[in-house]
């Protein structure tokens, strides 16, 4: 059993800086006691180890910056979105930014973790590390394979599988590439290893620590018919 809440809560936040190093559980962690001195009211679970009712979305590297972080909280208390996100921010240490909040329905169904179909990443090159080959004009090749083979370190050893129907869009931009990538747990793919493959089909190897990530946003499927299939896992709740 679990306290009655009044309001599920889906929270927007950005993680940039030095705090891209703090690890997905030291995250929770810190926003669990953020939330503690905040002053919002959390619902707990019941039973003999209480813990605060609230489910991230898609974890994140460690060294990954981050414009579109979220998690879901169950409150006791009727209260706005700015005055969440003012209560919040008060706490927040430099580096982490609530951005928005917004009520969404109090279901198993609406977790954040649940409906995460792919995240938006921008993904440069760390300054005399850039490949040699021209890996902004070259996309359209590298797309038009059917099997893209990438070498998977599992727990039961190494597995190759294919990239391409994990990756949505590819582009470049202005010194960066941007890439929508699958990111349910059923066929997750980071950005790196999309990366990795591009080198490797143009006859490259990225030097180690050439990229520089930066996860922009994280993504529900509204379905194939809908006008924009892929929405920000905020746009599926309303403010308040």
């Amino acid at each position: 059993m679990k306290e009655a809440s009044v309001l599920k809560v889906r929270i927007k936040f950005e993680k940039t800086g030095a705090v891209r190093f703090v690890g997905h559980l030291d995250t929770m962690r810190y926003f669990q006691k953020a939330i503690r001195r905040s002053g919002l009211k959390p619902a707990f679970s019941e039973g003999f180890s209480p813990h605060m009712i609230m489910s991230f979305a898609a974890p994140l590297g460690v060294g990954t910056e981050s414009h579109g972080e979220y998690f879901d909280i169950e409150l006791r208390e009727e209260i706005s979105s700015s005055e969440i996100i003012a209560q919040l921010n008060q706490e927040m240490a430099e580096g982490f930014k609530v951005l928005d909040a917004v009520k969404i329905p109090d279901m198993k169904s609406w977790n954040a973790m649940a409906q995460v179909a792919a995240a938006d990443y921008r993904v440069s090159f760390r300054e005399g590390k850039e490949p040699r080959f021209d890996w902004a004009g070259r996309i359209g090749g590298f797309l038009e394979q059917e099997d893209i083979p990438f070498v998977k370190e599992g727990k039961n050893g190494p597995r190759q599988v294919n990239l391409r129907p994990n990756i949505y869009r590819m582009e470049a931009g202005d010194g960066f590439l941007f890439l929508r990538l699958a990111s349910a747990s059923a066929n997750y793919t980071r950005p790196e290893q999309v990366t990795e493959a591009y080198a490797s089909w143009a006859g490259e190897k990225l030097v180690p620590y050439a990229l520089r990530i930066c996860r922009l946003e994280v993504l529900a499927d509204a379905g194939e018919d809908a006008a924009e299939r892929f929405v920000p896992l905020l746009a599926l709740g309303e403010r308040i």
